[in-house]
């Protein structure tokens, strides 16, 4: 049966734990010289700018065995017309696989609908799922048993927020959220979550923070929101900075996605400092983007 991967909770808890053990024997280095997907072709259709999510996705691809293909708007004939329904068919008559970073979800739901190969969400406006799994493995990694930690996401409740929610379900983390009103994460995430873990909404970041063990937080104004002033004047008093930082436990991990946006949601000494674990969490998507290839692929 054909597998997509479009949001966290398309995976049960059982799944989303093998894929973090799997993850960190990739990066062990175990299976370094396999190559499961040898002889296999996987697309990449990217709408938006990427740095993280392309170049790890095009070594995890290469590494595995297998070729990528990247395709930007202009290279395809979506960019004139052609339909989704097309575009899905024709391409799953080429490759094996494909990868898609777009701007809204329905996209990717569409052409996942038509789509004879496995279809992978590599960001849209309301979910970053395959960033998600990597937190989680990070977190995993610093902290050990997920069930007794807790989250505090700081920011805007965004695709990276929604995703970190259903992950934390997943494996049993309590999560707070903190944004400003009217700015929350969607409140389907949320609502699913709640069966699974302990989900705490807040408008106060202080407060979301206390005593937590890990505290992230994303950009403020994401791709396509470029210029909205009136978003950025209500995260005043929502950076993480070192007043913020001492407020969670002392040996609590900081967290971001990158790119960062320095001195707006984040200061430079929090994340270039001791307790940030933000490069880290930049290679795990590396080790996590290769345990999702092979498990939808390699099936």
């Amino acid at each position: 049966m054909i597998r997509h991967f479009l949001k966290v909770r398309d995976l049960t808890k059982e799944e989303f734990k093998f894929l973090l053990n799997r993850s960190i024997e990739l990066k062990s280095g175990v299976d370094r010289l396999k190559c499961p997907l040898i002889g296999k072709s996987i697309g990449m259709i990217f709408e938006k700018p990427s740095t993280r999510t392309r170049i790890s996705f095009e070594v995890a691809i290469y590494q595995l065995g297998a070729h990528p293909i990247y395709m930007s708007p202009r290279d395809l004939q979506l960019s004139r017309g052609e339909t989704i329904k097309d575009t899905a068919q024709v391409l799953s008559r080429y490759l094996d696989g494909i990868v898609i970073r777009t701007f809204s979800h329905s996209t990717v739901e569409e052409f996942s609908s038509f789509s004879q190969i496995p279809v992978i969400n590599a960001l849209t406006d309301n979910h970053h799922p395959c960033q998600a799994v990597a937190d989680i493995m990070t977190i995993l990694e610093k902290k050990g048993d997920l069930e007794k930690i807790l989250i505090a996401y700081v920011g805007d409740g965004n695709n990276v927020a929604n995703s970190l929610i259903e992950a934390s379900a997943l494996v049993g983390a309590k999560i707070h959220i903190a944004t400003p009103e009217g700015l929350e994460p969607l409140k389907e995430c949320i609502d699913w979550a709640k069966n699974h873990t302990q989900v705490k909404l807040f408008n106060d970041p202080y407060e979301a923070v206390t005593n937590a063990d890990v505290v992230y937080t994303d950009v403020w104004i994401s791709m396509g929101e470029e210029g909205n002033q009136d978003k950025k004047n209500k995260f005043k008093g929502f950076q993480i900075n070192s007043s913020l930082l001492k407020k969670a436990k002392n040996d609590a991990i900081v967290m971001h996605c990158l790119p960062a946006h320095r001195g707006e949601e984040i200061t430079d000494d929090v994340i270039d400092g001791p307790q940030s674990v933000v490069l880290d969490q930049a290679e795990n998507r590396l080790h996590t983007e290769k345990a999702i290839l092979e498990f939808l692929l390699g099936m």
